[in-house]
């Protein structure tokens, strides 16, 4: 149990961080830019919050499998594979939670006023330093209310995880293998802690919505 906690801990960390890093960047493009290509971009990138899971992970390992449309020659490269990898249970996480990070980023940054942007420009400042210093602590209640729902996502995925890196004992593989091989009272424990670490999570983003702002949907 303690090892299924620890392994998903790390996978949604460190996919939470990849969704908010490249989340937010593309957020802020999308926000701030009006190009015919970049809203079928953002639809290509948000199907796997309707895809069922199932799918997401058909698709990546078509792309990142070992004979993957990107996986194959990485394998060729350097002998590396996503699949049956903790780094595949992380790519399916981040992949699955991604949206709702780029989402929220989008939201947020649209409500930050232009025009304290372009003042900015007009004394001078880079668009990377109006970004740093403007945009990024005007907006960063709803960034931080969607990096906690795309933890949350990313702790609890299953399905893309399970076709991606099946064999990694994240605590919703662990729980399914559990109540397949001995029934429910096998799973009860990880089911417990899942509860517990998705109620804390929730409080955490419901909290952060109230205190500093309506939560980006």
């Amino acid at each position: 149990m303690l090892h299924s906690i620890v392994l998903s801990l790390q996978v949604a960390t460190i996919a939470t961080a990849l969704a908010v890093i490249f989340g937010t960047a593309l957020g802020a493009v999308l926000a701030r830019t009006r190009l015919a290509w970049l809203v079928v971009l953002e639809i290509i990138l948000s199907l796997p919050m309707v895809f069922p899971p199932s799918v997401t992970g058909y698709y990546l390992v078509l792309l990142f499998g070992r004979n993957g449309l990107l996986g194959g020659p990485l394998y060729a490269l350097t002998g590396f594979q996503f699949t049956f990898h903790p780094a595949g249970a992380v790519l399916a996480a981040a992949v699955v939670s991604f949206p709702l990070m780029l989402l929220s980023a989008r939201a947020a940054i649209q409500q930050v006023d232009p025009d304290l942007e372009k003042a900015a420009y007009t004394l001078g400042r880079s668009r990377w330093i109006v970004f740093w210093r403007i945009t990024l602590p005007l907006a960063w209640r709803g960034l931080a209310a969607g990096a906690v729902l795309t933890f949350a996502r990313a702790l609890g995925e299953f399905g893309a995880t399970l076709m991606m890196a099946g064999n990694q004992q994240t605590m919703p593989l662990a729980i399914y293998r559990a109540w397949m091989a001995e029934g429910t009272s096998a799973a009860m424990g990880l089911v417990a802690a899942h509860t517990v670490l998705a109620v804390c999570i929730l409080a955490l983003a419901l909290y952060v919505g109230r205190r500093y702002g309506r939560v980006p949907s």
